[in-house]
């Protein structure tokens, strides 16, 4: 079905396309129609305390207010991620935001975490029916200072600490200006020991402990993310998402909108996260999992990421222009590929 959706949804505007294919998936799950496919078969995984049915997971970005939470899960996804959401709704960036680089599978975001804010995320994760592994992803307005970036991490780890699976707290996005600085040094150690803090409070007030993953952007020297492992293992935090979006270029510079300010996904940015994987998997030694996340277009792709470090995977621009069917083949090229 999607193969002949597709180029309907391509004729329209990136952004046009989304809000309507969200709205579809949206759609279908609420009258159930969602698993009509061929789903992946069960592939159980254990990552950070929580057993994930399969390894494949739709990245935050897709689903930023949780409208489509059943529609996706209908699908076939082993856990699925929404947000980034910020403690007070904002508009994000000036249209257009959105640019698809087609000859290369990729796209260019400039997004700026437009959400309706968290409370109404949490109205949307109350009223839907999925009971799987949800992760929510909290980031920090536009409007908020930098320096007081915790402050809104620490809002956000508060709302959503009772009705997520685990949390992800997103500081690598290169749409919110000054939000990258947050994964190195002293910014870096001053937000890891806050959330710790509060995690551990959360988790009496609730009697339950949920764990805190922290995302990372693709365009660190192997130093500064074997510091920024570091940092993130020494606070005790959960797991690592490798990666966000590139402010990079290559493979793309003469095609059209690759001028464009963003972030890059799909397929340019593979090789760049998957040597971020390797990395993290060299310094953590299985001492802490790594989620992966970046030109995941096949499933060799996805089992490539495994094969690297990581433990679970994240499909978002693979998903925009594979669809539904990339979950299964994912699903089963890591299977395969296990020994």
């Amino acid at each position: 079905m999607y193969d002949a959706l597709r180029p309907l949804l391509f004729k329209m505007s990136p952004e046009g396309s989304h809000d309507l294919a969200l709205d579809l998936i949206g759609a279908a799950g609420r009258l159930g129609l969602t698993g009509l496919g061929r789903r992946p078969g069960r592939l159980p995984v254990q990552v950070m305390g929580l057993e994930f049915p399969n390894p494949v997971g739709l990245a935050a970005g897709l689903d930023k207010n949780g409208a489509a939470i059943d529609g996706f899960a209908g699908l076939g996804f082993g856990f699925i991620e929404i947000g980034t959401v910020t403690p007070r709704p904002q508009p994000g960036n000036p249209k257009p935001r959105l640019f698809r680089l087609e000859q290369a599978d990729a796209i260019i975001n400039r997004m700026g975490f437009n959400n309706a804010g968290v409370d109404a995320l949490i109205e949307r994760v109350k009223a839907a029916r999925f009971r799987g592994v949800l992760g929510i992803n909290i980031g920090k307005n536009a409007t908020t200072p930098v320096e007081r970036a915790v402050d809104d991490y620490l809002i956000g780890l508060d709302r959503v600490y009772a009705h997520a699976s685990y949390i992800t707290v997103n500081v690598s996005s290169p749409n919110t200006p000054g939000l990258r600085s947050l994964q190195f040094g002293d910014a870096l150690k001053s937000l890891l020991e806050a959330l710790r803090q509060r995690q551990e409070d959360l988790a009496v007030q609730h009697g339950r402990r949920v764990p805190i993953a922290i995302k990372i952007a693709p365009d660190l020297t192997d130093e500064e993310i074997v510091l920024t492992a570091q940092a993130i293992r020494d606070a005790g935090m959960d797991a690592i998402i490798a990666t966000n979006t590139t402010l990079g270029r290559e493979g793309v510079e003469n095609l059209p909108y690759a001028a464009e300010a963003g972030g890059l996904s799909g397929a340019p940015v593979r090789e760049k996260s998957t040597h971020v994987v390797r990395v993290l998997a060299g310094e953590l030694g299985g001492r802490l999992p790594i989620i992966a996340a970046g030109g995941i277009l096949s499933g060799e792709d996805a089992a490539e990421k495994i094969a690297a470090g990581a433990s679970l995977v994240q499909l978002y621009s693979g998903f925009i222009y594979r669809g539904p069917a990339l979950i299964r083949e994912a699903v089963d090229a890591i299977a395969a590929a296990r020994p």
